[in-house]
């Protein structure tokens, strides 16, 4: 079980609760309660009814849909610290995609009544869960806009900007490790392409000087992945 001094600490890094004040967030620490998943477990389906938003805490988690071909178009990951779940929660419809636990997972849920009770009665929590609701909506456009006009190397390299800067140490002229224990099949899937795309142009990442790869730790140029995505 996880400390409630370590449980503020968690907290205290969401893009959710991060704002919060410490009193507030020892409020959503009273209602949040601790889950697992095996890797490759069902967490919950597309049509759900959506009961929790949920909180990893250590692990991976796929979000994903399946078009009407039948395929699996993976759309983002939710690693520790990300929430996820929150659309059917906060709007009372079902659930929008499949999470999936990609590794061993845990979290800490917290449920529809209690985040609506958080919700009427703190209007900090109110204020919060919008903003995070708009980053969502940006967040989602930036995706889009990435596959639609983007090659490839320039989609990679930006994965990857934004997977160190989701670890905190991004700064110019950095070189940052990534521990990223996913397929590239997997990661074919988050940025839109096929495997063997992928593979071509994770090569032409590490001939630039961009990343260097051993197994699934990348060691990540910073100023030579932004050169190549355009920042």
């Amino acid at each position: 079980m996880i400390a409630k001094d370590a449980l503020l600490e968690v907290l205290g890094k969401t893009s959710l609760f991060g704002p919060l004040e410490e009193a507030d967030r020892k409020a959503v620490v009273q209602e949040m309660r601790e889950t697992s998943f095996d890797g490759g477990q069902s967490i919950f389906a597309r049509g759900d009814a959506g009961r929790d938003i949920y909180l990893v805490t250590g692990g991976r988690v796929r979000l994903s849909v399946l078009t009407s071909e039948g395929r699996e178009l993976s759309f983002a990951h939710a690693e520790p610290g990300q929430i996820f779940g929150e659309i059917a929660v906060l709007d009372g419809g079902v659930r929008t995609a499949d999470a999936t636990a990609v590794t061993k997972v845990t979290a800490l849920t917290l449920s529809k009544a209690a985040l609506t009770r958080l919700i009427e009665q703190r209007a900090v929590v109110r204020e919060a869960v919008i903003k995070f609701l708009c980053n969502r909506v940006r967040e989602a456009d930036h995706q889009m806009e990435g596959i639609a006009l983007y090659p490839i190397e320039v989609r990679l390299a930006r994965f990857f900007l934004a997977a160190a800067r989701q670890k905190g140490e991004f700064k110019p002229g950095a070189k940052i490790v990534l521990d990223l224990p996913i397929s590239q099949s997997e990661l074919a899937l988050l940025i839109g392409a096929s495997r063997p795309k992928v593979n071509a142009a994770l090569a032409m990442l590490e001939d630039t000087g961009a990343i260097e790869r051993k197994e699934s730790r990348f060691t990540c140029d910073i100023d030579e992945l932004e050169n190549i995505a355009g920042a």
